[in-house]
Order: structure tokens, then C-alpha cells, then sequence
């Protein structure tokens, strides 16, 4: 693409939005990772790969975090995946979080392995002492907790108490896991409180946090495959952060954890709550439209992921009534038609392209752009993940 096309100079950058105000509560570490208070909401995922294969599953942490993941959990079912929780602590670049259920041996064997964390689920891990002792060589490790409540796994007494996995007894659950915690004066901890029904979902952290002043780490269970999981968790996890409530996410599904983490940055990007990279906006399309925006937006945004690591809104817009007006509210837009693309930067026209020629110039002018916010800041070319 050329670059002789006339460049109109950008006018002044806007305010940035504010997000919700969030809770205050307590903040705890994960490692290096601050958690709660001020900190920023961190997002999580979880890898699939069979831990003590233990250079597949760095690889797999490497990708989760190329992806944008501030904090990993891994899966610890077996005595070789304990065994491999020192080597893989060592050398991932990001917290790792041991996830265990049933045998407390292994929650042991994480926090001795340099574990940042681990997630301990009261429906499966009964015994008080265990508990406590988990607790107390957490302490000493310097090692975070997460109390892990799900609604598929409650006790047996929690469940006849209260008549099902009912948001009270989820809520009760978790906070007497809190109190066997602090008998050995454990306090970093923070509290899930997952179900796979959105609602009932928000219902039961809307009471956790009403109860305490722990962080809380979001998530849907079980949410589901790509599309229908995304929804569900965007609903979930968005309700409760646009009142304030979360301090770490984790979109569930059934999908690469890479996935999970560009779900998970695109709900707290959505909320104001983590700065904007690319934002591509596209009209649903309609009788009007004289381009097939479908395409042309895919083909945009293809061509631009992996090029823009700056806050970036790009409109792909196919309506003559619309498309004008609503391309200049970007940074950078087209307004397809008859053939050939409007291109708009800052509100103001910079060019028109023949159709074939759209994602081409698109991409062009947004990598320039892209160059100067990176110039005003300081910061070098992006970091492309493969």
C-alpha cells in the first residue's frame, strides 16, 4: 500500500471513560501479582494439557500468556503432577496456581513445589486439619489460597441444609472454609463461588460480597463451547463487574484456554475496566448495505490482530445512511459503498479506495497510527504471538 494517499493530522485524543467503581476489599499476593484493593483485574485461565507433561504444559502457559493471561492454573489429579509442580513453577513466566481436589497431599506438595497459589475446594477436601494445615504452610510459603465453592460439588450436609446448591448454601460454604482458614491466621485469601446458570451465578457473589471483604475471582462453570459459553460468561462476569464486584476472571469453556483469555480482556476492555488494543466495529448489515460488511469486517479484523497493541478503534461500516456518520466516531473507519471505501480518519476524509483494495489501505493507515501512539508513548513495535 502506498503511503502518498493525503494524511490529515488527528486532533486531540479523547478522555478515556471511567469503569465502575469498584468494592473496597482487602489485597493479597499471588506471587507478584497484587490481587484486590487497587490492583487491576486480573484474567485467568486454566491449561488442558496433562501436567506432568511438563514442557507441553510451559508451552501452554507460554501461549496462555502471549494472549494477555496475568495468572495460569494447572490441573494436579495425579502423584506425577505433583511431582512435576517444582520444575513448572520454576520456569513459567506468569503465577501458577495448582488446582486440587480431593487429596490434600497435593495442595501440600504445591506450596512446597513454589507455587503462587492454590485452589482448594471445600465440597472435596473435608478434613478441617488438612485444611488448617494448608493454611499454615500457605502462611509460611508466602502462597495464596482460593477457596474454590461450586455448585456441582458442595458437601453432602451443606446440600441437605439448605435444599440444593442454593446461593445461601454456595455463600456458607465458602465462608466456613474462610473461618477454618483464619483459626491459623491465614488471611490471603480470596473466594469463588462459581454456578453454570448465569443468574443464580450472580445471585450468590452479589451475597459473598455483601458477607466479606476477600477478593473475589469470577466465573461462570461450565459455561459451554466458544460462542454460547462466551455469552453466558459475559453476562455473568459483566453483570457483577459493572457493579463493582470481582477482583480476577475466568471465562470457562470448552475452547482453547487462549480463547478464555481473549473472552476474558474483551468483557474488562468492554467495562473500561483494562485499556482498549484493537476494537473493530461493524454494522450488523442490512438491505441497505452495498458491500458484504460480514466479510469485509473478518477480513479487517484478521488482517489488523497481532499489528495494533494500542488502543485502537477501526469502523467498517456498509451503509450510506450510517456509515459516514458512524466511521468518523472511530479513529480510523470505512464507509463502503458502490463499489469503493470512504476511508475516515479522526472524522475527517483521508481517501477513497476501490473496493478489492479496503483491508489493504485499512490496515495501512492503522499501522501508521498505531506507530505514533507507540512513539508518544515510548514503547517499541508490538509483540506479534504466534
Amino acid at each position: 500500500m502506498s503511503s502518498s494517499l493525503p494524511i490529515v493530522p488527528s486532533g486531540p485524543a479523547e478522555e478515556p471513560v471511567a469503569g465502575p467503581t469498584r468494592r473496597a476489599t482487602r489485597k493479597i499476593r499471588l506471587g507478584p501479582l497484587e490481587v484486590g484493593g487497587d490492583a487491576p483485574i486480573s484474567v485467568q485461565t486454566m491449561t488442558v494439557t496433562p501436567t506432568h507433561e511438563k514442557d507441553l504444559t510451559l508451552q501452554a502457559i507460554a501461549a496462555a500468556q502471549a494472549a494477555g493471561a496475568d495468572v495460569v492454573r494447572i490441573a494436579v489429579p495425579r502423584q506425577e503432577d505433583a511431582d512435576a509442580l517444582g520444575y513448572i513453577a520454576e520456569h513459567a513466566q506468569i503465577p501458577v496456581i495448582a488446582d486440587i481436589h480431593f487429596q490434600w497431599k497435593y495442595a501440600v506438595a504445591a506450596i512446597e513445589a513454589g507455587c503462587a497459589g492454590v485452589r482448594i475446594n471445600p465440597g472435596n477436601i473435608k478434613k478441617h486439619d488438612k485444611v488448617a494445615l494448608i493454611g499454615r504452610l500457605a502462611d509460611e510459603a508466602g502462597a495464596a489460597i482460593r477457596i474454590g465453592v461450586n455448585g456441582g460439588s458442595l458437601e453432602a450436609p451443606i446440600l441437605e441444609e439448605f435444599g440444593g446448591p442454593t446461593p445461601e448454601a454456595m455463600v456458607e460454604s465458602a465462608m466456613r472454609e474462610v473461618r477454618l482458614l483464619e483459626d491459623v491466621d491465614f488471611h490471603n485469601t480470596k473466594i469463588s463461588v462459581k454456578h453454570s446458570d448465569p443468574w443464580t451465578m450472580i445471585e450468590t457473589y452479589r451475597l459473598l460480597a455483601d458477607r466479606t471483604d476477600y477478593p473475589l475471582h469470577l466465573g461462570v462453570t461450565e459455561a459451554g463451547p466458544l460462542q454460547s459459553g462466551s455469552i453466558k460468561s459475559a453476562v455473568g462476569i459483566g453483570a457483577l463487574l459493572a457493579e463493582g464486584i470481582g477482583d480476577t476472571i475466568r471465562v470457562s469453556l470448552s475452547a482453547d484456554p487462549v480463547e478464555e483469555v481473549k473472552a476474558g480482556i474483551a468483557i474488562l476492555e468492554s467495562l473500561h475496566l483494562r485499556e482498549r488494543g484493537l476494537d473493530v466495529v461493524s454494522c450488523p448489515s442490512c438491505g441497505r448495505a452495498q458491500v458484504d460488511v460480514w466479510t469485509l469486517a473478518e477480513e479487517v479484523q484478521q488482517g489488523l490482530e497481532g499489528v495494533i497493541d494500542v488502543p485502537l478503534r477501526v469502523a467498517v461500516m456498509g451503509c450510506v445512511v450510517n456509515g459516514p456518520g458512524e466511521a468518523r466516531e472511530a479513529d480510523l473507519g470505512v464507509a463502503a459503498g458502490n463499489g469503493k471505501g470512504e476511508i475516515i480518519k479522526k472524522g475527517e476524509r483521508i481517501a477513497t479506495v476501490q473496493e478489492a483494495d479496503i483491508v489493504e489501505a485499512l490496515v495501512h493507515f492503522a499501522s501508521e497510527m498505531a506507530e505514533d501512539i507507540r512513539a508518544e508513548r515510548g514503547s517499541g513495535a508490538p509483540t506479534v504471538s504466534g
